[in-house]
């Protein structure tokens, strides 16, 4: 966690609670190490802060497999996408919108490089970083169906919440 542990320094005091926050998220809870840093990659890249995510990127390279790395990638990507269009059909609130189909490509949510609820859990985190409501309840009840505890979503939640919090933080004028 070295990397991380360098934006921790960097925090203003204003921040002082995410930097504990920060190192409890990434540390414990009820998921796993990788589901941790896979979900703390694909927000990172949701906040678009290129310092926080080229330091969570570096420490959880060494954390992560090939195919969860991808996956983290792949969930931030994809949600970029679904969730400004599905952000746009809820908003609308009209019926010629929600019958409207997407035309979209998203072949990698049925076949991830790794495993199926992760990646759900992945999109989850991120969808909740953008706001959007439909995608936050779709993926949510996906990983709920798959086995995954109200814990587990909370906690994945969590770190979305933390390193959202953080890339903020970050950019708090000295």
């Amino acid at each position: 966690m070295e990397n991380v542990q360098k934006i921790r320094e960097q925090l203003p005091e204003a921040a002082k609670d995410l930097k504990l926050n920060l190192s409890n998220v990434l540390e414990q809870g009820s998921l796993t190490e990788s589901q941790r840093w896979a979900i703390a990659l694909a927000t990172a890249i949701a906040t678009r802060h290129a310092g926080l995510i080229g330091a969570v990127a570096a420490d959880a390279a060494g954390k992560l497999t090939p195919e969860v790395l991808d996956d983290a990638k792949a969930a931030a990507a994809l949600m970029g996408m679904n969730n400004v269009y599905y952000r746009f059909k809820h908003f609308m609130n009209r019926d010629e919108y929600e019958a409207a189909p997407a035309r979209l490509r998203m072949q990698r949510i049925a076949k991830p490089a790794s495993n199926k609820i992760d990646f759900e859990l992945f999109c989850l985190a991120v969808s909740a970083v953008t706001g959007c409501e439909m995608c936050v309840n779709a993926h949510e009840k996906v990983v709920r169906e798959g086995g995954m505890s109200v814990e587990n979503v909370i906690d994945a939640v969590r770190i979305a919440a933390t390193i959202h919090g953080v890339a903020n933080a970050l950019m708090i004028p000295a």
